[in-house]
This record gives structure tokens, C-alpha cells and sequence, in this order.
């Protein structure tokens, strides 16, 4: 980068929700601290994504006074918004007092993660996908009132509908070109079952970069949807008759070299590796224990019902939309997993770090693909087990887990359970407009 007239640079880092946080300095700002760090106040993780403060954070608080804590600039992450005039963009991590990675910090928890792998041989390659609402623009913003007159973009229920893509065209198209220019390069982008639904497959690159574009790629979508009017939204489940969204997250190790990639044998019958099978049986193991890093909100379990395209049992096959871990054993490129539990509302390097850590503690502890591949309906195959049905079991049980605090240390699983606990909280004091409708009149 050169300085080339810049006056101004924009900072940003994710909060445990994978919501970015972030300031705009100036360059010479920017010159003084890109090498040594510079403070951010700890708030972002003493609240939740409408920033109330939690009552039940050891990590900071009132009891703290929410000090700054050092953030280190990561100079590989350089970017220029090209929609807004090309300002420099830079991701940062959180530092403790000793200057180490934060236990809390969801981005450095996945680089720790990615260590691991690269210490054990393997180097991980990682892309994420997501489908979301678009809805017509209210002017002035959201209220309540406005919740109930949203209109899609367009109407009906049309996948990979060519007419539907050019009736939105403009911003359609601004989606493809922009992001790309934003060095988040999309491999496909098409429309989705549901009124105004796309999905967008990122283009893959090794785990770190691969969770960079996730995060900034649901940022960047807002910021371009908001000059064409037009409102997104990543819930993972907007309405009761419609499907939900998803962020599946697409993985796969390779070689240390970056040559070669493990998970495929090409004598094996089904051309996946025995590494590959031990990933498998590691997901499958860890998912009860640490769910809430797939579907963290209280919403994420409205998705995962069954019938609606997301998982609902501990499974997985080849091929199978139906099960929570999909195999696609195509070749020496492109042998991947797909692990389907994830939802567009995941905080993408939570995500990706539960993805690797426990496919690792699969290899690690040398487990073998004993469950069955399913034929047919995965929602049916209940005999290994069910996923949790809501936030507050899925955080007991990962707030329980010895396999949670060994794969991620007490720190993150105390502070990120926490969270969890007090989302649903808020959501179990408030009354619904289905208690109202349903109790209002009868009761």
C-alpha cells in the first residue's frame, strides 16, 4: 500500500456474534500504531449484538470499567472498499496483557486452531456459503411497526431463477463485482427457494483468509444492499412457512506443501482417504458439544427442524442434503466435506474453528467412521442421536463438555456459554406476538 493522497483508514475486528466493530483513523494515525498496536475498548466483548451489557461476564464488566486492550493491525488483511472510494481496510486481533492471542477473541481462537493443524502436518483449505433474505428498503429504519410491512425483493418461490437475478440485476450484479474488488471473490451467486433469496458460494482459500471473506462478506452485502435500498438479512430463519438460510461450511486438508490433498484415495471404493473418515467421525463425535459455535442464536434452532433443508440428526453420507455432514468425494481437487449445521447467522471464525477442531479430534484420536453412511432421509435416521433443540440445551451441554474445554480451553467455553445463556434470557422475558395472538382474547 501507498500512501497516494490516503487520509484515512478503516479498522475493524468481530465481536463473539461475528458482528464487525471497527473505527476509521487517520493515516497518520494509522502509521503510529500499524506496527505496535493500538487500544480498543473491551466493551465488544462485555455486550451482545444490540449492545446490551451482560451481568454474567467475568472477562470485563462494570466491575472492570471497560479498559482498552491491545489490537494488532494484521497487515495481510489489506483491502480497499471500492464503494467507498477506495479507503484502505485492515482486520485486527485482540492481545491480553502479555501480548498473546485473547482466549475470547473469535478470530484468534480460529488461528490457534489452524496451528494446530499446521504443527500436525496439515494444512486446511475452507470456503463458506450462504443464503439470505432480501427485503425493499423502509425508509428511516426499522421499527416494530415496520417489521410486519417488509416486502422481498422479488416474489415467489423461484431457484436458481435467471429471471428473478436480472429483475434485481443492478444490485444483483454490484454484489458479484464489488465483492471481488474487495479481494472476497465469489465462485457462484444465484437465487434461492423464496422470495428474495440468494445464495452466494465464496471462493475458497486457506482457513484464515477463508473466514476473513466469510465475516466481510456479510458486512460487505449489507453496505452494497443499503445504496440500492434494499435490506438483508442473514437470520437463520425468517419465517415459520419459509426455508431457512444456511452457512454451510466447505472444508478440506491438505498436505503441508499445499500439493496434495489428504482426504482423497483414489484406491479407496469411495475415493475418501482414511483421514478423511477420522475428520468425519470427529464432526460427528464433537457436534453435540459444541453446537452453539453453528447455531448461536435463538433463532438457529427454528432452521434446524425437519423437512426444512437443515439438519436435524447426528449423520452424515455422500452427497446427502438430508444429512448434518455431506461427503463429496469427487477427485484429487475437489474431495471436500460439507458440514450443513452451520447457519447464516454463525460467526464464521467460530464456525469454521468448531469445523477444524473437532474433524482434528477425530484424527488425533484416531477414530474410526463407525456410523453408518444414511440411505435416503437423514431426518429419519435417528438411531446415532438428535441435535439439541434449542440455545439453552445445546449451551448447558457445551458449557458441560470436557471435549468444549479441551478443544477450545476454559476461558472461551466460560465466557462464549455465558453469552449464550444470556441471549436466551432476553428472548425468554420478552412476551411474542404469538403469546398475544394466541392469549390475548381466550385466555
Amino acid at each position: 500500500m501507498t500512501e497516494g493522497g490516503t487520509e484515512k483508514v478503516k479498522l475493524a475486528i468481530t465481536d463473539i456474534d461475528g458482528i464487525l466493530r471497527g473505527k476509521v483513523i487517520s493515516f497518520d494515525k494509522f502509521r503510529s500504531v500499524v506496527e505496535k498496536g493500538f487500544g480498543f475498548c473491551d466493551v465488544v466483548f462485555g455486550w451482545d449484538a444490540v449492545d446490551q451489557a451482560y451481568d454474567n461476564a467475568s472477562y470485563t464488566g462494570w466491575h472492570t470499567g471497560y479498559p482498552d486492550v491491545t489490537t494488532v493491525i494484521d497487515i495481510q488483511t489489506f483491502r480497499e472498499i471500492p464503494w467507498e472510494d477506495g479507503m484502505p481496510f485492515f482486520l485486527a486481533d485482540f492481545r491480553d496483557a502479555a501480548l498473546q492471542p485473547l482466549p475470547i477473541c473469535p478470530r484468534g481462537l480460529l488461528k490457534k486452531t489452524i496451528q494446530d493443524a499446521l504443527d500436525a502436518g496439515y494444512a486446511p483449505f475452507f470456503s463458506q456459503e450462504f443464503e439470505w433474505y432480501n427485503f425493499k428498503g423502509i425508509a428511516g429504519g426499522l421499527d416494530t411497526r415496520a417489521l410486519h410491512e417488509l416486502e422481498p425483493l422479488t416474489h415467489g418461490m423461484f431457484g436458481y431463477s435467471i429471471l428473478r437475478a436480472s429483475q434485481g440485476s443492478a444490485y444483483f450484479n454490484d454484489l458479484f463485482d464489488l465483492l471481488k474488488k474487495f479481494g472476497v471473490p465469489l465462485e457462484g451467486l444465484h437465487t434461492e427457494t423464496g422470495p428474495g433469496v440468494y445464495e452466494a458460494a465464496i471462493l475458497y482459500a486457506d482457513a484464515l483468509e477463508a473466514a476473513d471473506r466469510a465475516v466481510l462478506f456479510k458486512s460487505g452485502v449489507k453496505e452494497i444492499a443499503y445504496r440500492h435500498g434494499v435490506l438483508p438479512t442473514f437470520m437463520a430463519k425468517f419465517s415459520e412457512s419459509l426455508p431457512g438460510c444456511s452457512g454451510h461450511v466447505h472444508q478440506s486438508l491438505w498436505s503441508a506443501n499445499g500439493e496434495e490433498n489428504l482426504f482423497y484415495d483414489k484406491t479407496s471404493p469411495t475415493g475418501m482417504s482414511a483421514l478423511m473418515e477420522s475428520y468425519i467421525a470427529g464432526q460427528l463425535f464433537c457436534l453435540p458439544h459444541i453446537l452453539p459455535m453453528y447455531a448461536p442464536t435463538v433463532n438457529s434452532y427454528k432452521r434446524l427442524v425437519e423437512g426444512a433443508w437443515a439438519p436435524t440428526t447426528l449423520t452424515w453420507a455422500i452427497d446427502n442434503r438430508t444429512t448434518a455432514l455431506r461427503a463429496l468425494p469427487g477427485g484429487a481437487t475437489s474431495t471436500r466435506l460439507e458440514t450443513r449445521v452451520v447457519g447464516s447467522d454463525s460467526n464464521p471464525y467460530l464456525a469454521m474453528a468448531g469445523c477444524l477442531a473437532s474433524g482434528l479430534y477425530g484424527i488425533r484420536n484416531e477414530l474410526k467412521l463407525t456410523i453408518p453412511a444414511t440411505i435416503g432421509n437423514g431426518y429419519a435416521d435417528k438411531k446415532n442421536g438428535v441435535l439439541p433443540g434449542n440455545l439453552w440445551e445445546s449451551a448447558q451441554a457445551m458449557k458441560r463438555s470436557a471435549v468444549a474445554r479441551e478443544l477450545f480451553g476454559d476461558a472461551f467455553v466460560d465466557h462464549f456459554t455465558g453469552t449464550r445463556e444470556w441471549e436466551w434470557r432476553q428472548f425468554s422475558k420478552e412476551v411474542t406476538d404469538w403469546e398475544l395472538k394466541r392469549y390475548l382474547e381466550i385466555i
